[in-house]
């Protein structure tokens, strides 16, 4: 297939002007070039894109409530280049689902129009992880249980402005059901929609655990890598690579577990993990396991967590590498150190390459809590050689990833 060049001007003949309203259908254009398609607005009944197209969310498109969007193992999805209410994402509404089930061999990858990867491909050749903010991302709103501040029982998820109705979620159906993800990269993404506020990688607000999320990677995003707001949904074999903020970050009482992830810090990276907790009188707890974190040691960004505002969870069998002497996990208010003290916050198995000055494991552990004071912080933390862990991924299953065959992971 002849390489196309992707015009933005072109593009955006077919785009909605103002805000979608439930009258609004989806525009599936003359092709812009063969075998390439625009999308824009609502979509209001079931529909099923296909490998043999290359699919371009012109701005926002969104899955309704009732409506199954099926995507086949294979195609590829591209968002245009746009900030505010111009950013392009695939919106999953509360109520709606995507069926989206690559393999491993032929996984489903959304990227930028700037991307020069074809119908057949994995990969293109001229952008890499420094490349992001370059389009939205995946937003996936759901009907299961958040803690929101003063207990209301839905809320507008972040990266979508206001006025757009179809940013809700959250609500008391923790069987909630989005949908099948899986074998899914997500690359170059982030887009500003408002100052300090961009578009995670995957965006889940509110997802029950009904739905099935497993084997996603996100790649060089502005934002964060994979943001779960409240919900139960359990999400397995993940990567993240590149992001700008927070690779796995958690808030609003998620209470699912994230079993099996690998986070590889880039050069504008802050935590591998930033773990909120309720914001409401609801109460919530997570599982975080079995995760491989890699630092970075080019910067002065890059922490291996930071547990703040109430957390409540546990996190175990994490193997860390490759950070800087300065970097480390906090405890970061009385809030959340308390939890700690009562239990509420725990932690199990932390393998860790200490970084040279760093004299032991525990001292990456930090209580920065103003008034109360902790026992046994980091106790259980090892100090251990590189490649002598018996705990963190079995990075063998995501040897599917783009960022592994990138990075040269070596998984």
């Amino acid at each position: 297939m002849k390489k196309t060049i992707y015009s933005l001007s072109a593009i955006l003949v077919f785009t909605f002007t103002g805000c979608m309203s439930s009258d609004d259908a989806p525009i599936i254009a003359a092709p812009i070039e063969d075998n390439v398609l625009s999308v824009s607005g609502e979509i209001s009944e079931s529909t099923t894109w296909t490998n043999n197209n290359i699919y371009v969310l012109n701005q926002k498109v969104v899955v309704s409530s009732g409506v199954v969007l099926t995507i086949q193992a294979g195609t590829i999805i591209k968002g245009t280049e746009g900030t505010g209410s111009l950013a392009s994402a695939l919106i999953i509404a509360k109520g709606g689902k995507l069926n989206a089930v690559g393999t491993s061999t032929s996984p489903i990858i959304f990227t930028s129009i700037n991307d020069n990867i074809a119908i057949g491909q994995t990969a293109g050749t001229n952008l890499n992880e420094t490349n992001s903010g370059l389009w939205g991302g995946l937003i996936v709103l759901g009907d299961a249980p958040c803690s929101f501040s003063g207990d209301v029982e839905t809320l507008q998820i972040e990266g979508i402005p206001a006025d757009d109705t179809f940013g809700l979620y959250g609500g008391n159906n923790a069987t909630d059901n989005s949908g099948v993800y899986q074998y899914i990269s997500i690359r170059h993404g982030g887009a500003l929609i408002g100052e300090g506020n961009e578009i995670n990688g995957l965006t889940l607000g509110g997802v029950g655990s009904g739905t099935v999320i497993e084997n996603i990677e996100v790649v060089g995003n502005v934002d964060d890598g994979i943001e779960f707001f409240g919900g139960t949904v359990n999400a397995s074999n993940l990567l993240v690579w590149a992001q700008g903020d927070d690779a796995l970050d958690i808030d609003q009482a998620y209470s699912g577990t994230i079993n099996n992830a690998v986070v590889v810090l880039g050069t504008n990276s802050d935590h591998a993990f930033e773990i909120d907790g309720p914001e409401g009188s609801a109460t919530g707890s997570f599982s975080l396991t079995n995760v491989t974190i890699i630092g970075n040691q080019i910067t002065e960004d890059g922490e291996y967590a930071d547990y703040r505002s109430n957390a409540m969870g546990s996190t175990e069998n994490i193997y860390a590498y490759g950070f800087k002497s300065s970097s480390d996990i906090e405890l970061d208010n009385d809030g959340v150190a308390t939890n700690y003290n009562n239990g509420l916050l725990s932690f199990g198995t932390w393998e860790i390459v200490v970084p040279t000055g760093v004299e032991n494991a525990s001292d990456v552990f930090v209580n920065k809590a103003s008034t109360v004071t902790v026992t046994d912080f980091g106790s259980t933390a090892t100090a251990i050689s590189q490649g002598a862990n018996t705990v963190g991924a079995t990075t063998s299953l995501l040897n599917w990833t783009y960022a592994n065959t990138k990075a040269g992971l070596g998984f």
